[in-house]
């Protein structure tokens, strides 16, 4: 048996058990984290290939075919080259940018040799991709700021030391003109207009400048320097990745493979894709307690595939607790407090992950909100004119805009409750009344309701005084 199948065979048993209990979660937290230092070299090629493409939206030309490349380089004593480019635009990332470093891990536990590439020469480009205007180009101060950040935070998820990092500028900065004229003159321009968002920004009338039809070139060629076996990338990458193969083809490489990584939805389950300018992320450096709680707000549809981008279970691990939730032998939510502590675990280590679960069930597992110890509050005679989306802005510290109050309402997570002795009232607010001002709201929602008012946004909680 593997490393990997002893492990599954031990955590197979405590997935089967009481999954509400502490003492059952973390053996099996201790068990499933443990694999993200797991020597992965015993498993054949084949089930090196199926546990790395179960994780992706793609392999091209396909997992057959990684399984044979992994088997040629395994003949001739070395292990795949397997590159992920790092475009440094941001110096904080969050957990949707984790994804493809995970997988990276995972190439590397396995034997095979892994290259970062740090985009410093196309950073200065800006990648297009998704992009309706031209990003403006970085400066040499802000990539190396960037990079500092990017490294620290995704350290939880991979071993820095045992990877090769190179810079795009090596190869990109001496290209000459007539090199790239010669290049150029064999790679058909329809090709790179097929990118639905060049072609969606030339329909509107808006500008598409030469640097970002070039950018698809720049980053094959990375490729071509390294001579690489493997390129990772997200969905909408694939284009791009597709050129480092027409671009090695054309030196008389082996051209590599491609796979992508999938657009990991963000917590507030509106189907956007994870980003910071949404509010909807759970940021790499925020306390265990804010990541917990930002994982236990998600929807319940999005625990499967937040399990199988964060986490070291195996589809069969899935499966079965699905299964579970299915036959209603364990509840979605005592699931949520799995993943959540999984995602902990990772980012702050067990200890951590079990404080965070214990303080979550304290603080709203309580029936009274009296009960949960020190909120913030919500003074009505200095927040009283103010609109619902405003008071969350500066009480609950929400993304300051009117969309996101209204993102809340519409799922019924924006809510007015009132608790008195007879029990807790609750108000389910409209989208409309998040932009209202909230004595007005309190006026005429809570009108003849006596008690301890409080305003419950999503997962946070404030109380409200002086209505």
């Amino acid at each position: 048996m593997t490393r990997l199948g002893a492990s599954v065979a031990r955590a197979r048993t405590l997935l089967s058990a009481d999954l509400s209990a502490d003492s059952t979660v973390e053996e099996l937290l201790q068990e499933t984290s443990a694999r993200r230092y797991l020597d992965l070299t015993d498993l054949s090629a084949a089930e090196q290939a199926e546990l790395i493409a179960a994780r992706t939206v793609e392999v091209l030309p396909g997992t057959d075919k990684l399984a044979e490349r992994i088997e040629q380089r395994r003949a001739a004593g070395k292990g795949l080259s397997v590159k992920l480019g790092i475009d440094p635009t941001a110096a904080d990332i969050h957990l949707g940018h984790a994804v493809p470093v995970i997988i990276l891990s995972r190439f590397q536990r396995m034997g095979h040799d892994v290259t970062l590439i740090i985009g410093d020469f196309t950073a200065k480009i800006g990648d297009p991709t998704g992009r309706t205007a031209e990003r403006p180009p970085l400066t040499d101060e802000d990539i190396a700021l960037n990079l500092a950040g990017y490294r620290e935070q995704v350290r939880p998820f991979f071993d820095f030391e045992r990877v090769s990092f190179r810079q795009n500028s090596e190869w990109l900065a001496p290209y000459t003109f007539p090199e790239l004229l010669g290049l150029l003159s064999q790679v058909p321009a329809s090709q790179l207009l097929q990118r639905e968002d060049f072609r969606n920004r030339l329909a509107q009338g808006s500008g598409l400048t030469m640097s970002e039809l070039l950018y698809p070139i720049a980053q094959a060629l990375d490729s071509v320097a390294l001579e690489c076996d493997i390129e990772l990338g997200g969905a909408d990458q694939l284009l791009n990745l597709q050129m480092g193969r027409k671009l090695m083809e054309l030196r008389g490489q082996q051209p590599q493979l491609v796979m992508t990584m999938p657009l990991i939805e963000g917590t507030d389950g509106t189907g956007a894709k994870m980003s910071k300018s949404k509010g909807n992320y759970v940021g790499l450096n925020a306390t265990a307690e804010d990541v917990f709680g930002k994982i236990m707000s998600v929807p319940d549809r999005l625990i499967e595939p937040y399990l199988k981008a964060w986490t070291e279970w195996t589809d069969e691990e899935i499966a079965l607790v699905l299964a579970r939730v299915a036959d209603r032998s364990l509840h979605p939510m005592d699931l949520k407090k799995i993943l959540a502590g999984e995602v902990v675990t990772a980012l702050h280590g067990l200890p951590a992950a079990m404080a965070a679960r214990a303080g979550f069930v304290a603080q709203f597992s309580k029936k009274s909100f009296a009960e949960v110890g020190t909120l913030p509050t919500v003074d009505v005679a200095e927040h009283g004119t103010e609109t619902v989306a405003t008071v969350l802005t500066k009480v609950l510290e929400f993304t300051p805009s009117a969309s996101a109050a209204r993102r809340l309402a519409k799922q019924n997570a924006l809510r007015l409750v009132v608790e008195s002795e007879g029990g807790q009232e609750t108000v389910v607010l409209a989208e409309d009344e998040a932009i209202r001002p909230l004595d007005a709201v309190l006026a005429e929602k809570l009108a003849g309701l006596p008690g301890t008012a409080y305003l419950k946004a999503g997962r946070k909680l404030a109380e409200i005084r002086g209505r």
